[in-house]
Order: structure tokens, then sequence, then C-alpha cells
């Protein structure tokens, strides 16, 4: 079985993992982190693999996954090529939205072939993870040969793959943010403006709930026809003085509220104009 290599196993890293070595895809054989006992608590929840402590002592493998933050990718790719443990025809690829499998170049010297490949699924919680990956989009971009490769073990957990370009991957990614992470900003601004008009906890959740579910739904069946609100209908009175109040309460909520009043103008107006 194709052996698989972890460093940085962290919730999606994790996650993978265990899919994979469920499945049958690869054999996870070392996994490292930055910590023994984080090491040791990955391969709890992978179910498979040994607890490494240090590069030097891990095992050659077949396929390397570098689960680490994009600050960490280039100093992990360097050391993992100066280790003397790739070998001609291995497979490097990291799990990054943002940088570009470019930055692995030091592994292609080595002769390995290099990718990245990018889950679209949110692995706050790893154990809820594993029950919604079947269906999950990943992007991947790199050489070509390992994103076929990769394309097929991501197909065996349910993955289905799609090609980006590395140039452009900031831009895919900021989508990504925009789409995930700004929500959970967003309705904790919400809950927060709540709070501080008064409205009792559990009221602003049955706010909070119908408003953000239907206005999702909205948007994805409808488009830019689902924006409505005080910006939308041209009332820049209301958009102002409202503005005012929110950044009283909080400046940078206040920035945010007029930079998105901006963006809601432009929608309105360019809806308009088709």
């Amino acid at each position: 079985m194709v052996t698989l290599n972890i460093i940085g196993c962290g919730r999606a890293a994790r996650t993978l993992g265990r899919l994979w070595a469920e499945r049958g895809a690869y054999r996870v054989q070392d996994v490292l982190t930055r910590s023994p006992a984080g090491a040791a608590q990955a391969v709890a929840f992978v179910g498979a693999g040994h607890p490494i402590d240090a590069l030097a002592a891990m095992r050659p493998a077949d396929v390397w996954m570098l689960g680490v933050p994009d600050t960490a990718i280039v100093e992990i790719g360097e050391a993992l090529a100066a280790s003397g443990l790739l070998r001609a025809g291995d497979a490097v690829f990291h799990l990054s939205g943002f940088t570009a499998s470019s930055v692995l170049e030091p592994a292609r010297e080595r002769g390995a072939r290099v990718a990245s490949a990018h889950p679209v699924l949110s692995f706050a919680d790893p154990q809820h993870a594993l029950a919604q990956f079947a269906g999950s989009l990943v992007g991947l971009e790199g050489d070509a040969q390992l994103c076929e490769t990769l394309a097929g073990a991501f197909h065996v957990i349910g993955g289905e793959c799609f090609a980006l370009s590395a140039d452009t991957k900031p831009l895919y990614h900021a989508g990504s943010v925009f789409a995930s992470n700004f929500l959970v900003v967003i309705i904790d601004v919400a809950r927060r403006l709540y709070a501080e008009a008064g409205v009792a906890p559990e009221v602003a959740e049955r706010l909070l709930a119908p408003l953000a579910t239907k206005a999702l739904d909205n948007v994805l069946a409808h488009g830019r026809a689902a924006l409505t609100g005080p910006a939308a209908r041209g009332d820049h009175a209301v958009v102002e003085a409202q503005g005012r109040a929110v950044d009283g309460f909080d400046g940078d909520a206040g920035d945010a509220y007029a930079a998105l009043s901006r963006l809601a103008v432009r929608i309105a107006t360019e809806r308009g104009r088709t």
C-alpha cells in the first residue's frame, strides 16, 4: 500500500489522514507535529501511524502531506528536501489554499513531485468534518501527474477536485474567506450589536437564525437580486446615521459597516443597470 507521512497534523490533516486510512487509500506511516504529545493525539485520532518527535526520525514515504501553517511551508519544505528522505518520484503536497506549490521547489529539485491540495470545508471540528467531507470540493495545483494521483485519492473519500491557478490562489482563497470566515465575524458583530441595544440573548438568537439562514438561501438562489436594506434602497441618510452609531460602539465594526455599505450601494447600482 502507498505510504503517507504527515508533517503538521492539525485538524485538516488528521481528518484527511483518518479518512484515507479507513478507506485504504494510503497507509499512514509517520506523523510529526510541534510536540510529541500533539503527534500522539493526532495518531490517536487518525487511528494509524506512529508519532515522531523529529524529522530525522521519520522514514521515507511515497507521499508527504504538509499540514503546517502557510508561514511554515517554505521552512518545512526546505528541511524535508535537505533531510535525504526524499526519493525520486515521491510526492510532496501542502494543504494551503493561498500558497502556491512552487514554494516546494527544493523538494522538486530532489526529484519529488509537488502540488497543493485545498479541501473547501470547515475543519473546526474534525469529528464533524469526517461526516461532512463526502461531496466536498478540493482545489489542486502543481505537477500534473501528481494532481491526477491526488484527485484519485480524494475521490476515494468522496472529494471532487478542480484545478486552481497558482497565480490567482490569493484571490481564490480570499473568496473562501469571505464565504466562510467572515460570516463568523459578521454574526459575532450582529450578536454584540443586539446585546448593546438591550435585546435579550434568547431573542437575539431568534432574530439571527432566520435572518442569516434565509439571506444565505436567497443569495444562493437569486444572487445579487437578494440584496435588501437601506443601502440597496438608496436610503443614504439611514446608512450614514447607522454607520455613526456602529462606529461609536466599535470602530472596527464601524469601518466594516461603511465598507460593506459602499459595496452594497455598488451592487444595487450595477443591478439597476441590468
